[in-house]
């Protein structure tokens, strides 16, 4: 089985660096669930927390919705970590509460959900079980061992059809472009009907086009890269015009990790006259986790070209149901808040993710 894969983006600016925020208690060792472990981003984020000192008990389903092959490395890696636990479980299946809630679990992150815009349109049901009912599942967990606090993901698809730049978690998000998007902001508002009831600590983080090292193959990255090594065209939706703010995992995880540790409050300054979208009189906020400066979907391409010192050859479509013409994260908040700011140029991490791929592609050769 394929399971190393160490190295990190060389430029400075661009490495792992979680800064001095410390545990919630000092320096006491705390036992975190991570949900989708075995998933793209919870992954890096168990990785993260193990290499920190934190007990990490993850649980995913390993489905097949890609490679399990894939789930399964990514697996071994953390399996070969002190202080880490797994468990293959259903989180949509109820049941999972009765063995969770005696674990031992201090602090959740709920990472685990099926992605995809475009496979919504095709298995909507999908997106009830593994957003909707595994959410409910994870909440009630919350609430029953009384979490300190739970950081749940959500995606720059609840913009939708809002067109003001960048978008802040400020603005209203009323209008999804996809089943997915719904389940999304259908997941944030759940969170927060929980926090203000049961006075759970929740914070919610919209990860904008998250890419890197041990990514899935449904993803633009990998795609395009398989594309260009086999010598087929690359597919460019909207003829190509798309912008996207594409952001390193180890960026993301950086985020992750910060808000974690500072669990969120009450608003003293909500004003339910005029209630903001991205915080409450209840402990519950809301973050993007993004790269503040997008990119056209052309140059993103051409770095790929040149990592693989290979052209594409491309053609040009409309736009297809469901995808967003452009996204562009407000991250002043985290920034402010937190001393967070993406760190990784497409420039470094584009290279560095062909790299990682063509030793995975190549693992059996």
């Amino acid at each position: 089985m394929f399971v190393p894969w160490v190295r990190k983006p060389s430029a400075g600016r661009c490495a792992r660096s979680f800064g001095p925020i410390g545990l919630i208690s000092g320096n006491e060792r705390v036992k975190i669930l991570v949900t989708g472990v075995a998933g793209f981003i919870g992954h890096h984020a168990a990785m993260a927390m193990l290499e920190r000192g934190d007990e990490v008990l993850g649980v995913d389903s390993m489905n097949a919705y890609y490679d399990p092959a894939l789930k399964a490395a990514r697996l071994a890696r953390l399996e070969a970590m002190p202080g880490f636990e797994f468990r293959r479980m259903d989180l949509s299946d109820r049941s999972v509460l009765k063995t969770l809630r005696n674990a031992g679990i201090d602090r959740i992150v709920h990472l685990a959900a099926q992605a995809g815009v475009r496979h919504s349109i095709d298995e909507p049901f999908d997106y009830l079980d593994s957003n909707l009912a595994a959410t409910l599942v994870v909440l009630e967990l919350a609430r029953a061992i009384e979490t300190s606090h739970l950081v749940f993901a959500s995606s720059s698809s609840v913009y939708g059809l809002n067109e003001m730049m960048p978008f802040a978690t400020g603005h209203p998000v009323d209008h999804p472009l996809s089943l997915y998007a719904a389940t999304k902001r259908s997941a944030e508002l759940m969170a927060h009907g929980y926090a203000r009831l049961y006075g759970i600590p929740t914070t919610g983080l919209r990860f904008f086009s998250v890419y890197g090292t041990w990514g899935r193959p449904d993803m633009a990255l990998w795609k395009f890269a398989e594309s260009i090594r086999e010598g087929r065209p690359i597919e460019l939706y909207n003829h190509g015009r798309h912008r996207r703010d594409f952001t390193w995992v180890d960026d993301v995880v950086d985020g992750v990790l910060r808000v974690l540790d500072r669990p969120a409050t009450p608003d003293p300054d909500f004003d339910p006259g005029h209630p903001a979208p991205d915080r409450s009189d209840a402990p519950f906020r809301v973050y993007n986790l993004g790269n503040d400066t997008n990119v056209d979907l052309l140059r993103f391409v051409g770095l790929i070209e040149e990592a693989m010192d290979r052209k594409a050859e491309t053609v040009l479509l409309p736009k297809q149901p469901g995808d967003v013409e452009a996204s562009a994260a407000d991250v002043e908040p985290m920034r402010r808040e937190f001393g967070w700011a993406p760190r990784t140029p497409v420039e470094v991490g584009v290279p560095t993710f062909i790299e990682w791929w063509r030793a995975w592609m190549d693992r059996e050769a």
